[in-house]
This record gives structure tokens, C-alpha cells and sequence, in this order.
């Protein structure tokens, strides 16, 4: 009784776990037009809020309530606290947004993402390092902001502690580890947006439906979040503990809140990527 051997389709060499290496999809993503102009406007808002601050006056948080604001000027570590403040809740959103959503989606409108897959490049594969680089990116747009306001604070308004709205002040060492673990918990809590974008991202071949359909997403948690008549509802959603990483900005912080949010994002973003690998696994790529 004869055998037959059993042909491999697959050629010589060939290993898909070194297809679409991330060095690759990196600096794809890096010339970007899209890229340059989101990292070009957090680097610009720093001397923005300089140039306002220096029409204007002094800041002032308005109302009878105390607000890191009123104290922007005090020293460049000040000055970096704000500007994280006045972007976490929208600035921040965008870079998430774009990165994420636009990644998967421009290939479908372009009609490469077939040819990608062709090449041949695993799907896994393929989600896996355009959402690794998503990420990065998105990482990277949130360090940019705070370091280039620290810089510029510095020069504007010098360099010392961070002072606390309420009285009290941090050394600078201890202030910069705060800003370090703040932006780290800004991040985390933007995983969801991160998850819907991406998300969205396989379901359309519209870039823009994928980056707007997140950051809607997003606006309406904040809305909902706004609404006090659902009590302790608002406590599953994302939103609620977005502004909870002031609590580092006190002398002796409280970090229930942060933990709190972070276990929400993450629960819900790693179910928004895992819907995204399951659902571009089973799809129809046409485009």
C-alpha cells in the first residue's frame, strides 16, 4: 500500500511570526502625514498656554473652588500638571482615536489590506502589530505633552516643587515620579477609547467613521457620566475615573480611584480587542 507525502503549500523559510515586523508598520505609521500634525499639535499647546497665560494674566480656576489651574504659573512641574489637566478629558482623546482607528481601516480604504494578507501576512499577525504601533503611539503623544510643557514651564515660570492648590508643595523628584504615574493611569484610562477605535477600525473601510465613532463614543461616557441621577451606575463606566490621577497631585495621594479605573478600562478594552480579532478573523476581506 503505497503513501502519498503530504505537499506544504507553504515556502521555504517562510515564518509568519516574522511577517509585518513592527520596526516596519512603525516607521510606516511615523510618515504619516496624520502622524507629524498630532505630534506637532501637543508639542504647540504648551507655548499656546504660555502665550495665554502671558496676554492674559495670571490664571485663575474660576468660582469659589481651588483647581490645579490657579496654580499653572507656580513652576514648570505646575505648569505640566496643567497641561495634562486642561487635555485628559479631549486632547488626549484624539491622538487614541486616530492612531487606533485609522490604522486598520485606511488599509481597506487604500485596497492594500488584501494584498497585505496576500503577502502571505496572518491576521492575527497583522492586527497584532498595527495595534502594538497604535498603542506606541498613542503612548508616545502622551509623554510628548508633559515634556515638552515641563520644558517650556521651566523656562517660563522656573524650576521648583510642585505646589498643591490646597497648600503644601512636592519636591521635584517626588513631582516628576507623580507626572510618570499619572501619565501612565491617562493611558490606561484611554485603553477604551484605544478598544473602540480599533474595534470599529475592522468593521469599516471609512478611517474617519472609525476615529469619529470612538471619540463620539467616548463623549457620550462623559455625558452619561455628567447624569448624577444614575447613581452608582457611573461607576462602571470609564469616564468616571478619568480626572482620578489628581488625586496623586496631594502630598500624601490616595490611589483607591486609580485602581478602580484601571480595572475598568482594561476589563473593557480587552474585551473591545478581543471582539476585534474575532470578528476580523471571520471577515470577508474585499477590499
Amino acid at each position: 500500500m503505497s503513501t502519498l507525502t503530504e505537499r506544504t503549500e507553504v515556502a521555504s523559510g517562510y515564518r509568519a511570526g516574522r511577517t509585518l515586523p513592527l520596526r516596519v508598520e512603525l516607521i510606516r505609521q511615523l510618515k504619516r502625514r496624520r502622524t507629524l500634525v498630532m505630534f506637532g499639535i501637543l508639542a504647540v499647546l504648551p507655548f499656546v498656554l504660555v502665550a495665554a497665560f502671558a496676554i492674559g494674566g495670571e490664571p485663575d480656576g474660576g468660582g469659589n473652588r481651588i483647581t490645579l489651574m490657579d496654580t499653572a504659573t507656580a513652576s514648570g512641574a505646575n505648569f505640566a500638571a496643567v497641561n495634562l489637566f486642561v487635555s485628559a478629558g479631549f486632547l488626549l482623546v484624539i491622538p487614541v482615536a486616530l492612531f487606533c482607528g485609522d490604522t486598520v481601516a485606511s488599509e481597506a480604504g487604500w485596497s492594500s489590506l488584501r494584498y497585505l494578507l496576500a503577502a502571505p501576512v496572518p491576521r492575527a499577525r497583522l492586527l497584532w502589530s498595527k495595534l502594538v504601533v497604535g498603542l506606541g503611539l498613542s503612548l508616545a503623544a502622551m509623554i510628548l505633552l508633559p515634556v515638552v510643557a515641563l520644558a517650556v514651564g521651566t523656562a517660563a515660570y522656573g524650576w521648583g516643587p510642585l505646589q498643591i492648590p490646597t497648600g503644601g508643595s512636592i519636591d521635584t523628584g517626588t513631582a516628576a515620579q507623580r507626572l510618570v504615574v499619572i501619565v501612565a493611569f491617562i493611558f490606561v484610562s484611554q485603553l477604551v477609547t484605544a478598544g473602540l477605535a480599533f474595534w470599529l477600525s475592522t468593521k469599516t473601510d471609512a478611517a474617519l467613521g472609525a476615529v469619529g465613532g470612538a471619540v463620539g463614543l467616548t463623549i457620550v461616557g462623559n455625558v452619561l457620566d455628567a447624569v448624577t441621577a444614575l447613581g452608582d451606575w457611573r461607576h462602571f463606566l470609564p469616564a468616571h475615573w478619568q480626572f482620578a490621577w489628581a488625586d496623586a497631585v496631594q502630598p500624601t495621594p490616595e490611589w483607591s480611584g486609580m485602581i478602580q479605573g484601571t480595572a475598568i478600562s482594561i476589563t473593557y478594552a480587552l474585551v473591545l480587542f478581543a471582539l476585534a480579532f474575532r470578528g476580523f478573523a471571520r471577515k470577508d476581506i474585499v477590499s
